[in-house]
C-alpha cells in the first residue's frame, strides 16, 4: 500500500489520485488513508455548506420581496420557496449515480460550479419588481442545484471511510453542510443592509417604512466563495478508484425492500428538516406578524444541523442507529404536540422552543437513519450502501417542496397550520411502527 498514493501531472494542474483504497485495512487506514479521507471529508463539507445556502437563499429572500415593491401573494411566496425544493429533490435522484459514473472530485467540481447561476441571477432579479413570477420561479428552480449536490457529495464521501466511522463521517459531512441554511437565513438579514457591496452591485430598494436595504447582497455575496471552493475542490479532492459503477449497476437497489424502508425513515427526518427550514420565516411572518422575530427562524436549522454529526456519533456509540432512531422519533411526535398546543395559544416563545425542538429530533434522526443503512447494506451488497445514501437523501429532499406548500395550503384555506401539523404526526406516528417492527424490536431481523 506504500505506493497507494502517486502525484500525477496534468495538463490542468498538478492533484493527488489514488490507485488503491482499503479503508477496512487497519494499517492503510491509520498509515495513509485517514489523512486523504479527511482532506475529502472538509472539502466535501464547505463545498456542501455553500450549496445548501444556495438552496435555501430563496426562504429568507421571499420575506423581503413585497417589501421592496414586489406584489405577490402569500401563496406565490410560499412556492418560491418550495420550487428550490422540489427541483434539488429531483436533481438529487440523477445527482445520486453521477460520483459513480464521473468520479466524486470531478462532479463536486461540476455540481459546486454551477451554483454561480442562480447566485448571479437572483442578484439580478431582485433589483427590479417588475421582475415576472415566472422569471423568480424559473430562478428559484435553478437553486435546486445546490439540494441536488447533497446526494452526490454523501454517494461520494461514505466509501472514503471504514464502516466504523461511516456514522461520524456521514453525520459530519451532512450535519456540517446541513449548516448552510442556517448561515443563509442568520447572514442574509444582516448583508442586504451593507450599502458598500449593495451600490456595486446595482444600488438600493426602498422598503415601505423608508429603510434602504440592498437585496441583491444576497445572493451575490456568494459567488465569490463558490468559485474558490471550486477551485478548491478540483486540486485538492480524489476520485477514488473501485468505486465507478454504471447506472445499471447501481439501480439493483430499486429491487431491495430496505432501500424503500428507509427512504420512507429519511424523509421523516431529513424531509421535515428541510421542510421547515425552507417555510419557517414565511410561517413566523405568518402566524405572529407582530413579533417581527423572523431574524430567529435561523435557529431551529442551526440546532438542527449541529446536531446531526451527534446523531451518528451516538449511534455509532450505542452500536444501533434504529434504536436511537426509535427513541427520537418519541420525542419528535411531542415537539410537534408542542407547536400545535401554543400555535393554538398564540403564545410565540412556546412556540419557537417547540419548534427548535423539533428540529433538535429531526438532527439526531438525519445522523442515526444514515449511520443505518452502511449496517443494512453490508457483504455482498456494501457497494449499494453509497446510491441508497444518495437515492433515500432524494426522495426526502422533496420535504423542502411539499412541506411550505402544505403550510401556505393550510393557512389559505384553513387559516392556520395546524392541519399541516396534524398530517405531520400522522407521518411521524407510522414511521415510529415502520422502524421498531424492522429495525428497532427485540426480534427484528435486520441489526442497524
Amino acid at each position: 500500500m506504500g505506493h497507494a498514493l502517486r502525484k500525477t501531472i496534468s495538463e490542468k494542474g498538478i492533484r493527488q489520485r489514488i490507485q488503491q483504497w482499503n479503508p477496512e485495512d487497519q494499517v492503510f487506514w491509520e498509515t495513509e488513508g485517514r489523512i486523504h479521507a479527511k482532506r475529502n471529508l472538509w472539502i466535501s463539507v464547505f463545498s456542501l455548506m455553500v450549496a445548501f445556502v444556495v438552496w435555501q437563499i430563496w426562504s429568507v429572500t421571499a420575506v423581503r420581496l413585497n417589501d421592496v415593491g414586489f406584489a405577490f401573494s402569500k401563496s406565490e411566496l410560499f412556492t418560491l420557496a418550495a420550487l428550490p425544493g422540489l427541483v434539488g429533490a429531483t436533481f438529487r435522484i440523477f445527482f445520486t449515480f453521477m460520483p459513480g459514473i464521473v468520479g466524486g472530485r470531478n462532479w463536486t467540481v461540476i455540481s459546486t460550479g454551477a451554483l454561480v447561476l442562480p447566485a448571479i441571477g437572483i442578484g439580478i432579479a431582485v433589483q427590479n419588481p417588475e421582475t415576472s413570477f415566472l422569471t423568480m420561479a424559473v430562478l428559484a428552480g435553478l437553486c435546486g442545484i445546490g439540494g441536488g449536490n447533497f446526494s452526490s457529495s454523501m454517494a461520494n464521501i461514505s466509501p472514503f471511510f471504514p464502516k466504523k466511522e461511516k456514522g461520524t463521517a456521514n453525520g459530519i459531512n451532512a450535519g456540517l453542510g446541513n449548516l448552510g441554511v442556517s448561515v443563509v437565513q442568520f447572514v442574509t438579514p444582516i448583508v442586504i443592509m451593507v450599502p458598500w457591496l449593495g451600490m456595486a452591485t446595482g444600488g438600493s430598494q426602498t422598503m415601505k417604512d423608508g429603510t434602504k436595504i440592498f437585496l441583491q447582497n444576497a445572493a451575490f455575496v456568494w459567488v465569490i466563495p463558490i468559485a474558490l471552493l471550486t477551485i478548491i475542490a478540483f486540486f485538492g479532492m480524489d476520485n477514488l478508484p473501485g468505486t465507478k459503477q454504471s447506472f445499471k449497476e447501481q439501480s439493483v437497489m430499486f429491487k431491495e425492500k430496505h432501500t424503500w424502508i428507509m427512504t420512507w425513515l429519511y424523509t421523516m427526518c431529513f424531509g421535515s428538516f428541510i421542510g421547515y427550514a425552507a417555510a419557517f420565516p414565511l410561517l413566523i411572518n405568518s402566524e405572529f406578524p407582530e413579533t417581527n422575530a423572523v431574524g430567529l427562524a435561523f435557529l431551529g436549522p442551526l440546532v438542527g444541523a449541529s446536531v446531526r454529526p451527534l446523531g451518528g456519533w451516538l449511534s455509532d456509540k450505542v452500536g444501533s442507529g434504529a434504536r436511537v432512531t426509535f427513541w427520537d422519533i418519541i420525542v419528535m411526535i411531542s415537539a410537534t404536540a408542542g407547536v400545535v398546543y401554543f400555535l393554538n395559544a398564540h403564545n410565540f416563545t412556546g412556540f419557537l422552543i417547540m419548534f427548535i425542538i423539533l428540529f433538535f429530533t429531526t438532527g439526531i434522526a438525519n445522523g442515526s437513519t444514515f449511520r443505518m443503512i452502511p449496517y443494512i447494506f453490508d457483504g455482498e451488497k456494501a457497494k449499494l450502501s453509497a446510491p441508497v445514501l444518495g437515492f433515500t437523501a432524494a426522495i426526502a429532499a422533496y420535504g423542502a417542496f411539499f412541506i411550505p406548500k402544505l403550510f401556505g395550503w393550510s393557512i389559505d384555506n384553513t387559516g392556520s397550520a395546524n392541519f399541516a401539523l396534524y398530517l405531520f404526526l400522522g407521518y411521524y406516528a407510522v414511521s415510529l411502527a415502520v422502524c421498531w417492527y424492522w429495525y428497532a424490536r427485540k426480534n427484528a431481523k435486520v441489526k442497524c
